[in-house]
């Protein structure tokens, strides 16, 4: 199996196939075992090859089941974050639908708050606006904004913390200073 991996890091998609191949019913199983509900195996299955096609260059010699047992942890979690945000947005929707239309003046206040946030959010260096951006407006995981800027996990955790403190410092000035 050792060379069947080198040759699928070396962009041989043959090999990536027979990896597939090998591995799936493992994934499988493995996921469920992990709590993964049988309706979603497949879906979470999926998300582990694909991050498997993305990583692979980036395996080493290390024991390649351990490594793909991490993948499916890692798949299995953000499935199922993914899931509970989406429900979570589904909820809060069906909640505003019941709640009364707001009046001309709650609308403008909303507006003005929204772009308070906005310039807000424009002060920040870009390596703190776009982290908090990511994780916040698009609910990107910490490791997929790491992937995303080609950053480390601990620099964006970093970025994220102080890009809250000076965003809260900014907030609370309500517009004092404020470009724009």
């Amino acid at each position: 199996m050792n060379e069947t991996i080198k040759r699928a890091q070396l962009g041989d998609k043959e090999a990536y196939l027979q990896l597939i191949e090998h591995y799936h019913f493992t994934v499988e199983k493995f996921a469920y075992q992990c709590g993964v509900y049988p309706q979603d195996i497949n879906d979470v299955t999926q998300e582990v090859f694909i991050k498997l096609y993305r990583f692979l260059s980036q395996f080493d010699d290390s024991k390649f089941t351990t490594w793909l047992y991490k993948i499916t942890v890692n798949a299995a979690r953000d499935y199922y974050r993914k899931t509970k945000r989406e429900q979570e947005r589904q909820h809060k929707l069906q909640q505003q639908s019941t709640v009364p239309v707001l009046t001309p003046e709650q609308h403008l206040l909303r507006f003005e708050e929204d772009q308070h946030l906005h310039r807000c959010l424009q002060q920040l260096d870009e390596k703190y606006r776009y982290p908090i951006i990511l994780f916040y407006f698009h609910e990107l995981t910490y490791e997929q904004i790491a992937d995303v800027l080609s950053i480390t996990l601990s620099t964006v955790k970093v970025r994220i913390l102080r890009a809250k403190a000076q965003l809260k410092i900014l907030l609370e000035t309500k517009g004092e200073g404020i470009n724009g």
